[in-house]
């Protein structure tokens, strides 16, 4: 009887050629996705950071579409996927990481903080109309 295989989670980062219009990125994205799943695997989350420079050429292209994703999956899944990433002309390089308790831990710091810096972000945006709005008050009183 086969031993059966602990999902674990991982996080997946790979850049597609920004030659392909905009349908094609999404259409490999929706391929990366689907591979995952079909092969056993669970995408938890995809985000996408969109066009950047390269830090250096690859195959002679300076910028590529980034996309970061989370999933859970076998080891043959992740096996199955890199193949798969490898073989694929769309994809200038991909790097899959098993995600540790310590990453976990991190993220999850980094998202907290994040969420604080847009609240408060948020707060003095608002405070900052506020102030705005009572400067026009003040205005229309003294033209009166």
């Amino acid at each position: 009887m086969a031993e059966q295989q602990l999902k674990q989670k991982y996080e997946l980062t790979y850049i597609i050629n920004t030659v392909l219009n905009e349908k094609q990125i999404q259409d490999a994205v929706r391929r990366v996705n689907n591979l995952i799943n079909e092969h056993g695997g669970d995408v938890l989350e995809v985000d996408e950071w969109g066009a950047q420079r390269l830090a250096y050429a690859i195959n002679k292209r300076r910028n590529g579409h980034y996309v970061n994703l989370y999933f859970e999956g076998e080891e043959e899944t992740v096996s199955r996927l890199e193949r798969a990433l490898q073989i694929d002309d769309d994809i200038l390089r991909y790097l899959t990481l098993r995600v540790t308790p310590i990453m976990e831990e991190q993220r999850n710091i980094d998202s907290k903080a994040f969420a604080r810096a847009q609240a408060e972000a948020a707060k003095a945006k608002r405070a900052e109309e506020e102030e705005l709005d009572d400067e026009d008050e003040d205005d229309l009183e003294d033209d009166e």
